[in-house]
């Protein structure tokens, strides 16, 4: 079954490594080309994602250096790899073909400068996380906790961001920073986030907060690091991602929950699960549950019909 994936770091494992990673078959990455193709993954993005211990001064040169692996290591080295730049390009994907999308997460390195969030936006990006955990100069993270919220130089990024149609992404927020950003966000997505009623944390979203995104048809994709999944018990197991995705179910978000991995930017994994070359193992999991055509939507098409309405304003 057909997989588009909200959330994975190989571009900061690339950009990181002090020997080049072959993004075609490295083990080293857990999204690599051939566990993609194994997994059946036909959209992936591709998270830029700055650390905030790299120095500040060049934080946004670093993101300019994983957009370049983007289109040199991803893309350029291989055919069946192609650059999404517009979401109806997703309806044109050829059998055998992979859908590579670029989303920042976290906003720390245009260091309150809108040119550079600008230029960023230039080379392709789709998908914005305005933080990762901790605050920055746009809003504050999952992590942060002097209730800040969302900043005026924030409104401003929402503005912009509005204007050209990118998807303003959720996942990292504080709690203030997401009902600030609610209201403001003409598209919005949580691209790798659980339940907090099924396991307490901070990165994981309340009731109330995914009956909000529901309420704005705004898709939530259930992220696989077991710290998100389930805390009291070792090993996690597939399971207890599944009991994420009913509880999503049950509050309303059946045409809106999707798939986030963050392969490759865990280390601990769902039993079964440890690449993307694993994931129909999941795939078989949701079908003992939901129907064939509920779990396609979980796997593709509740996003792509999302999508299909940016689409038209594009």
């Amino acid at each position: 079954m057909k997989v588009y994936d909200l959330h994975c770091d190989v571009l900061f494992k690339l950009a990181k490594s002090d020997n080049p990673i072959s993004f075609a078959d490295s083990t080293e990455l857990q999204a690599n080309k051939r566990a993609l193709e194994a997994g059946e993954i036909v959209v992936q993005l591709f998270a830029v994602f700055v650390s905030e211990g790299f120095p500040k001064e060049k934080q946004f040169m670093e993101a300019i250096r994983q957009i370049e692996f983007f289109y040199t290591e991803i893309v350029g080295n291989n055919d069946n790899v192609v650059a999404i730049n517009k979401w109806e390009q997703l309806d044109t994907l050829k059998e055998g073909q992979i859908g590579a999308v670029l989303s920042l997460e976290g906003l720390d390195m245009i260091d309150g400068d809108l040119v550079k969030l600008k230029l960023l936006l230039a080379h392709g990006v789709k998908l914005v996380g305005l933080t990762w955990n901790g605050a920055n100069e746009v809003a504050d993270g999952a992590a942060e906790s002097s209730g800040t919220g969302l900043t005026s130089f924030g409104e401003t990024v929402v503005d912009l961001l509005n204007e050209e149609n990118i998807i303003i992404d959720v996942s990292h927020l504080s709690e203030k920073s997401f009902w600030d950003v609610l209201p403001k966000a003409k598209w919005l997505i949580a691209s790798h986030s659980n339940a907090r009623a099924i396991c307490d944390s901070s990165r994981n979203l309340s009731d109330d907060q995914i009956k909000a995104l529901i309420e704005r048809e705004s898709p939530i994709h259930v992220v696989y690091y077991p710290q998100f999944i389930n805390t009291s018990t070792n090993p996690v197991v597939m399971e207890h991602l599944v009991e994420h995705i009913d509880h999503i179910f049950s509050l309303g978000g059946k045409h809106l929950i999707g798939l986030g991995s963050d392969f490759d930017g865990i280390g601990e994994f769902v039993v079964g699960l440890e690449d993307a070359s694993k994931t129909q193992n999941l795939v078989e999991h949701l079908l003992k549950t939901f129907t064939k055509e509920e779990v396609e939507g979980f796997t593709s098409q509740n996003f792509a019909r999302f999508v299909k309405r940016i689409s038209k304003e594009e």
